[in-house]
């Protein structure tokens, strides 16, 4: 059984002991294996039996197995300094398996799937830490939504899950700290800009360029372009698609706003125009083949100077974790290939699946963050034990995070070149089941022979 995940559920309550071992035993053979399906991961079909009829209990909550993921979480924030939480939706469709029940339309009306928003924490250098909140539904069709959503009242419609979630991350965390709540312009309206948020809980949001000032006249996008460039800085933009990796140099504006209410809000005449901080961010001498940077960003954190505004594209740009981690939930850990009957076992699945996603990404960014650091942070002794003999590591000597993210790499194809950068998140999860398996061999060629059977008089 893996200790690491043994420790990652330490706080496990799902009201028996064996299900508790359950799960323990389940999350480790999934992190172990993450993009084999269940039958392979669990490694026989008693097994692969044994993690279905966990899925299809009725007893376990879903939540409970978050919550243990949760309170892990928050064991590991840093001590002092700011907490990102960031907030972002994705889809899991499950449109081609037909018989699954309790399923909702997804973009389009013949797709069906679960909906999914989530929460990561995320230190203010780009580490994610895990989840904080994770919310799971099946939409219900609605006939005229279109036409009427936005004259209904926000606790009628989706977007109340960014303001359930911000809820729920200050309800975890707790009062003491400073949280920043990050999102995209999907959660750019009104009543989350201008909810009661207590003391330490910030919001920065990208905004649409197109919001309307009070008292100005102007729009929201054409106003921040006029305020003078007061910064220029850098920041390393992952890989998305085919596009590499690059680095972009931004110029930086930025200026107080006041934000004029929304003309068809249900309660328009309750509200009050809404007061935030705006920085724009736009790449200089972007190459020729790609589109320039340009982030819009809302805040209502106080910037007192460019190195606020700086600090706040900066944290902005850490956005790209909560992507990368559903990537992993459904491209890494193949959820949408599994075939449940029912959307109840699909979320039970979904929250044993979100620990090893993470985990994964964890693993990633570790590497990065803390390159030379040894590598016993991120690998058991069998492990070290395994890569040490296959990458010929003498005795006494302590490779690092990097060194050893890099292997595992290696052994899921990536070729280690100095043009190659760091190793993606893919091919990490294909070189970790790799190590694994080499980890079965291992723990197997140690284990005592056995008398060959007696056959025949003695």
């Amino acid at each position: 059984m893996n200790t690491t995940i043994q420790h990652e559920l330490r706080f496990a309550d799902l009201g028996d002991r064996r299900l508790n071992r359950r799960l323990v035993q389940l999350v480790s053979a999934l992190a172990d294996h993450p993009a084999q399906s269940v039958p392979q991961a669990t490694g026989s079909w008693p097994a692969a039996k044994a993690a279905y009829r966990f899925w299809d209990n009725e007893r376990i909550d879903p939540q409970a197995i978050r919550d243990a993921h949760c309170q892990a979480t928050l064991a590991r924030l840093p001590n002092s300094g700011v907490v990102l939480a960031i907030q972002d939706t994705t889809a899991l469709s499950f449109t081609h398996h037909r018989a699954t029940t309790g399923l909702g339309h997804l973009t389009h009306r013949k797709s069906r799937g679960l909906l999914v928003h989530s929460v990561l924490a995320a230190s203010a250098d780009g580490l994610p830490l895990g989840l904080l909140h994770q919310h799971v539904w099946a939409r219900s069709r609605r006939r005229g939504g279109r036409r009427t959503r936005a004259r209904r009242a926000t606790a009628a419609k989706e977007s109340q899950r960014w303001l359930t979630a911000l809820r729920a991350t200050r309800a975890a965390i707790g009062p003491g700290r400073t949280v920043v709540a990050i999102a995209d312009r999907e959660a750019d309206f009104f009543d989350l800009l201008a909810a009661e948020r207590p003391q330490g809980l910030e919001l920065l949001v990208r905004g649409r360029p197109r919001r309307r000032l009070h008292g100005d006249g102007r729009l929201l996008g054409a106003a921040l372009a006029a305020q003078p460039a007061a910064a220029e800085m850098t920041v390393s933009l992952p890989r998305a698609g085919d596009r590499p990796p690059r680095t972009a140099t931004l110029v930086i504006r930025y200026a107080r706003v006041v934000l004029e209410r929304p003309s068809v809000h249900p309660r328009r005449r309750s509200l009050v125009p809404q007061p935030v901080w705006a920085v724009l961010a736009q790449e200089r001498d972007a190459p020729a083949a790609v589109t320039p940077v340009s982030w819009l960003l809302l805040t209502s954190k106080p910037l007192t100077g460019p190195a606020d505004a700086i600090e706040a594209v900066l944290w902005y740009s850490r956005r790209w974790l909560i992507e990368r981690y559903h990537y992993t939930l459904k491209s890494g850990c193949q959820l949408e290939e599994l075939q449940l009957e029912t959307a109840a076992r699909l979320e039970r699945a979904l929250a044993t699946y979100a620990i090893v996603a993470w985990r994964l990404l964890w693993l990633t960014y570790t590497a990065r963050r803390e390159p030379e650091a040894s590598w016993s942070a991120v690998l058991t002794s069998e492990e070290q034990e395994v890569l040490g003999r296959q990458y010929g590591v003498a005795e006494g000597e302590e490779p690092t995070t990097r060194q050893a993210v890099r292997w595992i790499a290696q052994l899921g194809g990536f070729l280690g070149r100095r043009r190659d950068g760091v190793p993606g998140v893919k091919t990490l999860w294909r070189g970790w089941q790799r190590l694994q398996a080499m980890v079965r061999g291992y723990r197997l060629a140690a284990q005592p022979s056995r008398p060959p059977p007696v056959v025949g008089n003695a």
